[in-house]
């Protein structure tokens, strides 16, 4: 389904070594650059799988400091994009399955990854018809503590996994180890954590209908242009370190209060009643993430405009 929409089946991607000549590759096409052996070695080890950086890091990269500089072998510098969020579709998907990995606690397989610009960005999970839902979420928790660390750590660059057993499937940001471990200390029967399972979420279409199964969810939320907006636009690294992906309902909240804003200003109706609209929230539904991403992407309407 992937490969008809767009994804290049990396079927090559088998080892650690050629999953770091692809990254290569995909970076240099990106930023329309030819790095010596030199330059890749000292950015490949400084910027991007730095032993000193984790989960936090890595995931602030993505979402924040995608723009990273180059040290070039003449002495100058250039900036190299990670992911480009300016022009979304200059980004290149590819996804490969069973990628195997014996560098971490235990030899591990995983099923199926999506790549972007050569970087792991999604992870999905999937279990057989009839194996408990759970079941994938609790195998990505034990990839987290056995193996995604592990080599040079390029799984931690993980930003949404995606767990189903074909008539469920749901999708959940990446928060961080260390956010995670808190949680899960201060949990108790009254306390659900960031990290567990309650807080993955269906995906849905544009009236809130429920999306569960597993072809109709890759054709609709693996849409090239949908999951590139999910991760350049509708995801949050807060302050606390932890990344908040958006649930669909606030997704399309948010596209529709930017529609009326920019329908508005085209009209010159800015300032007067038919400008306005309102989006009801009810209590939990996360109504300060909605407000904070839209005066977010509306500053940048006012900026590109």
């Amino acid at each position: 389904i992937l490969s008809s929409q767009g994804y290049q089946y990396a079927k090559d991607i088998n080892s650690s070594e050629e999953m770091i000549s692809n990254l290569r590759f995909q970076l240099e096409k990106l930023n329309n650059i030819k790095f010596s052996n030199n330059e890749w070695e000292n950015f490949y080890k400084d910027c991007i799988a730095n032993k000193n950086e984790g989960i936090v890091q890595k995931s602030r990269k993505i979402q924040e400091d995608f723009v990273q500089i180059l040290k070039r072998d003449d002495g100058s510098s250039k900036n190299i994009l990670l992911i480009d969020k300016k022009d979304i579709h200059n980004n290149f998907l590819q996804v490969i399955n069973q990628y195997s990995t014996d560098d971490g606690k235990y030899k591990n397989r995983y099923d199926v990854t999506i790549l972007i610009n050569g970087i792991p960005i999604v992870h999905v999970e999937l279990k057989r018809r009839g194996v408990a839902l759970k079941e994938a979420f609790n195998q990505i928790e034990r990839y987290q503590r056995d193996s995604f660390w592990a080599g040079d750590g390029l799984y931690e660059y993980i930003q949404i996994f995606v767990i189903s057993n074909g008539t469920n499937t749901k999708y959940y940001s990446n928060t961080t180890r260390e956010s995670a471990i808190k949680d899960r200390e201060k949990a108790n029967k009254k306390n659900k954590t960031s990290n567990s399972f309650e807080f993955t979420s269906f995906w849905a279409d544009s009236k809130n209908k429920i999306i569960p199964d597993l072809v109709d969810f890759a054709r609709t939320f693996f849409a090239k242009h949908t999951l590139l907006n999910i991760l350049t636009k509708y995801c949050v690294f807060t302050s606390e370190n932890k990344l908040l992906v958006m649930r669909p309902y606030q997704i399309m909240a948010t596209e529709e209060i930017l529609k009326r804003i920019q329908i508005s200003k085209n009209y010159k109706k800015m300032g007067t009643v038919k400008a306005g609209g309102y989006i009801w929230h009810t209590t939990g539904s996360g109504k300060t993430l909605t407000s904070f991403k839209t005066s977010q992407l509306s500053s940048r309407l006012e900026y590109i405009d």
